[in-house]
């Protein structure tokens, strides 16, 4: 037996944050500069009321009307998200109800961010090929805007909200060949939320200013971009190594990389250190930012649409970032 993907498809919340409107947050930032060097001139906001289960909810609907799918044959929903709705219950159970799916059908959440796509195809291959399920729902979704402070300009330029919906099922367009995945703990507070989990349930209120005058607090989103930047420097190309290797590929046989969104600054610089050629190199993030564990298929989307994969196609994806945690693998399209 073998795992494919079927259908995929993905939700932007319909408020749009333009560079030109965060010039008048921050005006001694420049718009076209920031576009030139992380690629990125808007990204999609969810609104105050609008969560991540939402943003899941409406994803699935345009996969299920796009690709004429119906809920009932769906038998597994895993939800990837750093959001959700509540402690608990558990949000793919919330999904489960409000899409239609037959409770005869497992329902989970996982928490993971950038790499969280390509785990969750490795879940999903796994509930196939163990014979578990026969329709796996993976949603993607996410709402780092809300965690983001409103003075840090860092982050609110990189990060946009989205959600995307994968079917998972043992016929489709594009088999799941072997993964390569890995963890490094030991990065956890380079990427973080500190409080509002059980560890640090309270607000600390430790607000202060940095060197660059961006502000930095326990109480909402950190990210220390030099310490990922070295870590997706140096694991990275090792990922995609690993990942060719496990596949019996070389660098020459792909002939798309499809690499989480993180921003086109780091992307060109992982580019030219793997030497891949640009043609073989994707990019989708100008008008959607960095939505976490949803670039990858919204990517991969927009190249079906572009035609840039065609059939016989063999598509190297790889998701890394916070946690640390890093996946890597290979979509051959039929």
């Amino acid at each position: 037996m073998k795992a494919y993907i079927k259908a995929v498809s993905y939700y932007l919340p319909e408020r749009i944050l333009t560079n030109e409107e965060l010039l008048s947050f921050f005006p001694e930032w420049s718009a076209s500069k920031v576009a030139e060097k992380i690629g990125i001139s808007e990204r999609h906001i969810a609104e105050p009321d609008e969560t991540s289960v939402d943003m899941a909810v409406k994803a699935a609907e345009n996969l299920f009307s796009q690709y004429s799918i119906d809920p009932v044959s769906v038998d597994f929903v895993l939800l990837c998200t750093q959001s959700p709705d509540y402690f608990l219950p558990t949000s793919a159970c919330i999904i489960q109800d409000k899409l239609g799916i037959p409770v005869k059908s497992g329902a989970l959440d996982f928490n993971l961010g950038c790499s969280g796509f390509v785990y969750g195809l490795a879940v999903a291959k796994g509930l196939i090929l163990g014979g578990i399920a026969k329709n796996v729902l993976l949603l993607t979704s996410e709402t780092y805007s809300k965690f983001i402070h409103p003075e840090d300009k860092s982050n609110l330029t990189i990060f946009g909200d989205g959600a995307a919906a994968t079917l998972i099922s043992d016929n489709g367009f594009a088999e799941i060949m072997n993964f390569s995945l890995g963890t490094d703990g030991s990065g956890a507070e380079k990427l973080i939320v500190k409080t509002g989990g059980l560890r640090f349930r309270e607000k600390i209120n430790d607000l202060h200013y940095d060197e660059s005058g961006n502000p930095v607090s326990s109480d909402h989103l950190y990210m220390d971009g030099t310490g990922i930047f070295n870590f997706t420097l140096e694991m990275v190309p090792e990922l995609t190594r690993e990942t060719l290797k496990l596949n019996s590929l070389e660098k020459d046989d792909i002939d798309l990389f499809v690499f989480h969104q993180a921003n086109r600054y780091m992307l060109n610089f992982l580019r030219k250190k793997i030497k891949i050629p640009e043609e073989k190199f994707y990019y989708y993030m100008e008008k959607v930012g960095n939505t976490v564990s949803s670039t990858i298929p919204i990517a991969l989307c927009e190249a079906l649409n572009e035609k840039r994969i065609k059939t016989n196609n063999i598509i190297l994806v790889a998701g890394f970032g916070v946690g640390y945690s890093w996946g890597g693998t290979i979509l051959k399209f039929i």
